[in-house]
């Protein structure tokens, strides 16, 4: 199990060929605030000084240690091959292979490559520094060093220096697959320890946790840790393990860090001995190591599943950017018969990708002429905006300068095309509806359909003015159409229509049941026929009596008082028209109003139901089918041409790029399946 470690510095070394951070990989995050001990406590699992020192935030990017235990063999090899002399080095991935075998170079890269990103104030970013460190003395571990947790800013740091330290803390030791080192001096209360309280928000069970109790040495007179690091203070799951600092002045002196393990193991045997065996920095290296080696077994089911997810996931990216074109004639019929066929097959609802969060294409045309305009027209009222004065004065004057015995059929006309005209708005408005969704399809045809375009983007553009331009001339066509629809019923009024005759016939059969009533309803004495006579007799009297009576037509020409009529001496102009006022209907009037009312209601519904039916026929015939039959041919003769395939088939200038790292990435994944492959056949998981 000792061989999973150097598996995982495999794959981190695929991951870091491709700059890639979507993998969560098994490490070691230590955690803590300035100057609790991080930095010694690494250099002491590293056995080298080998970390920036001073005063204040000296970790200012996130630096990841991998350490390689090599053996003679391994050491040997490399030394020949690269033609170095050492038994330790290291190397830098942003150096690629430049080998460092001085300690103190490494330090001094560290330091430069921190001031290159993060600047020369005290400001800290989160791009990481990966440091590979192989050497004979150390054993495999992934360890990443992080900022110090700081509570002020000081010089020339951000305000809000606090928030982005925890913020770049929380985002590695937020991932699960890690273990998190939280470092704490023991000169300090460790109730308050900032490492513990941020380690438990993301581990609030602490099973990912260990705690490190540095400065074991510089506690106070008469006190002791034993509490602490039995675990009687704060429990912590994975353990409490307690080292001792090289001090300030043992790193100004240069002491060797062999030397302070040795200082270390002989204080703790002092002041610890029933402790000393499970405290010190060897003792936390092979913790490290073991905790390390079971979290990775643990970890491996799931990186697996996540590896191959991600795979699957890339090569459909790559596919999707497609591979770079050969033959520009075949490339571009090929786009231009595929937009064509799923621009067809989106409307006719065979289309491969569904829609699934709103109507689209053919469904949303099916909508429009059924729901949206159906509606429209239902809700359209027959004789909304007509009055009956409106029809009353239709009638009279349809009757001229003679008092009319029947209802003028001109009158009729007049008011029912009216009416009619009434249907053309919202007919025209189904056509814009129809026109707009089919330049939406448009669209959605390239975002989803068709995502080869993307990687041409002038051929795109030009797909999409050709569609346009094609719909934008089937506008008019089908505007005219849809107008003649309506001008066609507006023509002729074709009172023989049998649904027409029908509707007055029983009206008329209705208004001859009323005449019946009437009679019915006169005394026994009075002769039907002289009732008739009479009643005739008396509704044009009545009529004459209606009529100049106030608000009447002649009434408002005939001087009744002296209050009413012009002064004396002064002519009255016949020419000048009163408007007429409301007044109550005579019976004959009522009847007429009635009887016309119910006439260009019974024609409407017709012309209406007829409108339903042919407008969306027409908009099918003149928008839809008609680009749909024709889309092929147009793109074809407007942009399958010679002079056009270089400026057409001219990838965006990110392409190359996109495609070069999702293949890069993808050959990454595939060696990391190989990687973990390779786990299961030796027997390692």
């Amino acid at each position: 199990m000792e061989a999973l470690i150097p598996v995982i510095n495999k794959l981190q070394d695929v991951f870091n060929t491709v700059g890639a951070d979507v993998i969560h990989l098994p490490q070691i995050v230590v955690v803590g605030t300035q100057s609790s001990g991080k930095s010694s406590v690494l250099e002491s699992l590293v056995g080298r000084d080998v970390l920036p020192r001073g005063t204040g935030i000296v970790t200012r990017r996130p630096l990841i240690f991998q350490l390689v235990h090599i053996d003679s063999d391994d050491r040997k090899k490399t030394n020949e091959e690269n033609g170095i002399d050492g038994e330790e080095w290291g190397k830098f991935l942003h150096t690629k292979n430049k080998i460092y075998t001085s300690f103190e170079e490494i330090r001094l890269e560290i330091e430069a490559e921190t001031e290159r990103v993060s600047g020369i104030n005290k400001g800290i970013s989160d791009d990481p520094i990966h440091l590979k460190i192989f050497s004979p003395h150390v054993v495999n571990l992934t360890l990443v060093d992080l900022p110090g947790i700081t509570k002020v800013p000081v010089g020339d740091q951000p305000k809000d220096i606090e928030i982005q330290i925890k913020d770049l803390i929380f985002k590695y030791i937020a991932n699960p697959n890690s273990i998190i080192l939280a470092v704490t001096a023991a000169n300090t209360d460790m109730a308050t320890s900032e490492a513990l309280k941020v380690a438990r928000e993301v581990d609030p069970d602490g099973r990912r946790t260990l705690a490190v109790v540095t400065k074991l040495d510089l506690m106070d007179a008469g006190t002791d840790a034993m509490d602490v690091l039995m675990g009687r203070v704060i429990p912590v799951k994975l353990g409490i393990i307690g080292v001792v600092n090289r001090s300030q002045l043992d790193i100004n002196q240069k002491k060797a860090v062999a030397d302070s393990i040795r200082d270390e193991y002989a204080f703790l045997q002092k002041k610890y001995p029933s402790l000393a065996n499970r405290n010190g920095t060897k003792y936390l290296a092979r913790t490290l190591n073991r905790l390390l080696m079971h979290h990775i077994r643990d970890c491996l089911p799931e990186l697996k599943t996540r590896i191959n997810v991600l795979a699957a996931q890339y090569q459909s990216l790559l596919n999707s950017y497609g591979e770079p074109v050969e033959d520009q004639s075949a490339t571009l019929l090929q786009l231009i018969t595929k937009f064509a066929a799923e621009y067809c097959h989106t409307i006719e609802g065979t289309a491969k990708y569904i829609e699934t969060a709103e109507l689209c294409g053919g469904a949303r045309i099916c909508y429009i002429f059924h729901e949206t305009f159906g509606r429209t027209l239902e809700s359209v009222d027959p004789l909304g905006g007509l009055t009956t004065i409106d029809v009353l004065t239709a009638i009279r004057n349809a009757t001229g300068p003679r008092p009319a015995l029947f209802v003028p059929e001109v009158s009729f006309e007049l008011l029912v095309k009216r009416q009619v005209k009434r249907l053309e708005e919202p007919s025209l408005r189904c056509v814009e509806l129809v026109h707009e969704e089919m330049q939406r399809i448009i669209q959605h045809c390239s975002n989803y359909s068709t995502q080869e375009l993307l990687r041409f983007p002038k051929l795109h553009d030009a797909i999409v003015e050709v569609v346009t331009s094609l719909l934008r001339k089937r506008l008019p066509v089908t505007n005219e159409m849809v107008h003649n629809l309506v001008a066609i019923e507006l023509a002729y009024i074709n009172t023989k229509h049998p649904d027409f005759a029908d509707a007055c016939g029983i009206m008329n059969n209705n208004i001859e049941e009323q005449r019946r009533n009437r009679m019915r309803d006169l005394p026994s004495a009075v002769p039907r026929d002289k009732a008739a006579a009479g009643s005739s007799s008396h509704s044009s009297s009545m009529s004459e009596q209606g009529d100049s009576g106030t608000g009447s037509w002649r009434g408002m020409l005939k001087r009744d008082d002296g209050a009413s009529s012009p002064q004396k001496g002064h002519a009255v102009n016949l020419l000048d028209v009163p408007v007429p006022v409301s007044r109550k209907l005579s019976a004959r009037e009522q009847r007429d109003c009635e009887v016309i009312e119910r006439l260009i209601k019974s024609y409407f519904l017709i012309v209406r139901k007829n409108i339903q039916d042919s407008v969306p026929k027409a908009v099918m015939h003149f928008l839809v089918n008609h680009v749909k039959d024709c889309l092929q041919s147009e793109l074809v003769g407007k942009l399958y041409k010679t002079a056009l395939l270089n400026e057409l088939l001219t990838e965006s200038e990110d392409m190359a790029q996109r495609r070069s790292e999702a293949a890069d990435m993808l050959k990454a994944l595939q060696k990391a399946s190989q990687v973990i492959a390779e786990i299961r056949e030796t027997h390692l998981w």
